[in-house]
Parts: C-alpha cells; structure tokens; sequence
C-alpha cells in the first residue's frame, strides 16, 4: 500500500504543519482510509462550525497550518466535503484510490 510520500507532488510531505497528536490518525485516515476522530473528521469533511467546536487549544490555533496541509500534501479527492470523505473510507484510502 502506497504512503502519503510515494504519492505526493512533493519529494517531502511536511508532517509538521499538523500538530504531532493528530499525524498518525491523518495518516490512517490518507492511507488507509480508517474514519479519524471527531475532530479530523469534521475538517476533512469542511465542517467548519463542527471542527471549531471539536478542537482543542492547539488544533484551533493550527487550522491554517492544516489547510496548507490538506491543499498542498492530500490528494484532492479525499477531503473537501463529506461526500469526499465518505468515498475515501469506503475506497480504503490512498491504496485503493490508486488502483481505482
């Protein structure tokens, strides 16, 4: 199954604009399409009112950092609207979105 990195436009996928306690659900969530918690999940599906209220004190402060994130790294079909996301989880991720 493919990484964020081997898909990427980019020869490095810069992990540090997403706070360090939410890379790893993001990563399960670009890869493998495994359903992130509330918070991620409301982002991912442009949920603003919804991410807003689910952040803690550091993501609410690193939103931006998170839109230079999903809009430069994450394919652009797998965020977006909750229509994106739903497909996403039920493709499996980055592995299944190559092969479909």
């Amino acid at each position: 199954m493919p990484t964020l990195e081997e898909v990427s436009d980019y020869s490095v996928v810069d992990w540090s604009l997403v706070p360090e306690h939410c890379r790893d659900g993001l990563r399960r969530y670009l890869e493998h399409g495994k359903v992130p918690g509330h918070f991620l999940t409301a982002l991912l599906r442009n949920d603003l009112r919804e991410t807003c209220a689910r952040a803690d004190h550091v993501n609410l402060q690193r939103l931006g950092d998170y839109v230079k994130f999903l809009y430069n790294f994450a394919p652009r079909d797998s965020w977006g609207s909750p229509e994106n996301f739903d497909a996403w989880v039920a493709r499996g991720g980055l592995g299944q979105a190559e092969a479909a």
